[in-house]
């Protein structure tokens, strides 16, 4: 799409993800069996045809750089344009190099001459921890169409996320009122997607700089409202913000029910993610391996149910896993047994262990943890 230019803010740690982020961004930790959490952002822009993309990093980012690459995955590799990465503040002297930004505006503003240099008329803006498959390109047409200053997209479907923000909703979706944080839920839950021109862009980054403003939700949609035409984008699909160990642990379960793996990627709007070139998966015929998805590579000749396994996991004679999600290249050895466990990257889990988590309060493993 010509006229739309994408832009990822990809945030450093949340704390509700604990060992989850330790060696990575939110953005790449792996999802579903085969993605990562960014996949989803990345081809909802692909898909809608945006072919320039900017990621604005943060914090300890070599994990995404490796799995991004240059783009090619989302047809991005490109001589003009495609994707970009942008550290923060890489040319803002008024920042040290590798500090970390503490709201949109901010981050903007330390990205402001890859803002200046955009070819498109529009800008999506859109966080990377959010899990959906949307059509972007009906989005860009209901903003064009509304003649809004500023498009929100937002879902009546709340899910439990912590210091989000929601709109009240009146004629013609126009926004009359935001509120960043509530204690109490109320009207529609913002999902961190906006579409705006590029020019209003520039103009509110420089704005928020000269007065120290940060953020884009309470400076500019709550505290500039009442300048602007903001209107609402109604989604009524599957969203989900992952924001705690429990949100992700939850919204990887709802993979295994195939209605909702069916809406996340569809033949007219895939998912792309990373080849990891794996072999084909061994399931050994006495083992047991039922509701659950199952990545190539795997070899599997104990017990798995309920659970989400990526490439290159091995589960042995034995060994029983259920409700849980297992990284790639994790091990479970000869009759241990894991339950409501999420384990990272290249975890073993000896001989004769039981990890017992709970639905409520899933164990994380860390990375390269032996237990």
């Amino acid at each position: 799409m010509n006229g739309l230019h994408g832009i990822i803010f990809s945030y450093e740690k949340e704390p509700g993800l604990r060992e989850l982020v330790e060696h990575r961004m939110p953005a790449s930790i792996p999802f579903g069996g085969r993605y990562r959490v960014i996949d989803f952002m990345l081809s909802n822009m692909q898909n809608a045809g945006i072919t320039d993309v900017g990621v604005v990093l943060h914090g300890n980012y070599q994990s995404l750089l490796d799995h991004v690459g240059n783009g090619k995955t989302w047809d991005m590799s490109r001589k003009y344009g495609g994707l970009r990465m942008l550290p923060p503040f890489a040319d803002n002297r008024k920042y040290r190099s590798g500090e970390e930004f503490e709201g949109k505006m901010q981050a903007l503003a330390g990205v402001r001459s890859y803002l200046q240099q955009i070819r498109q008329d529009y800008v999506v803006l859109a966080d990377s921890d959010l899990i959906i498959n949307i059509d972007l390109a009906d989005v860009f047409a209901a903003h064009l169409q509304s003649k809004a200053d500023i498009t929100c997209v937002c879902t009546p479907n709340y899910r439990q996320t912590e210091n989000a923000t929601f709109f009240q909703l009146g004629e013609d979706n126009k926004v009359v009122k935001t509120l960043c944080g509530p204690k109490k839920p109320e009207g529609y839950h913002c999902l961190e997607i906006y579409i705006l021109s590029k020019d209003l862009l520039l103009r509110l980054v420089d704005q928020c700089e000269a007065e120290e403003k940060i953020s884009f939700r309470s400076d500019v949609l709550n505290g500039m409202g009442d300048q602007f035409d903001i209107r609402g984008y109604v989604f009524n699909g599957l969203a989900a913000q992952i924001r705690t160990v429990k949100e992700y642990y939850d919204r990887s379960m709802d993979m295994l029910d195939p209605r909702v793996y069916r809406e996340l990627s569809t033949a007219a709007h895939p998912i792309r993610a990373k080849e990891d070139d794996e072999t084909p998966t061994y399931i050994a015929p006495e083992s047991s391996c039922t509701n659950t998805l199952v990545a190539d590579g795997c070899i599997i000749e104990g017990t798995v149910e309920n659970s989400v396994i990526f490439p290159g996991v091995k589960v042995a004679k034995g060994a029983v896993v259920r409700n849980s999600i297992l990284f790639k290249n994790a091990s479970v050895e000869e009759n241990a047994e894991v339950s409501y466990v999420i384990a990272d990257k290249n975890v073993q889990i000896r001989r004769g262990s039981h990890l017992n988590g709970h639905e409520n309060y899933p164990m994380a493993i860390s990375k390269n943890s032996v237990i």
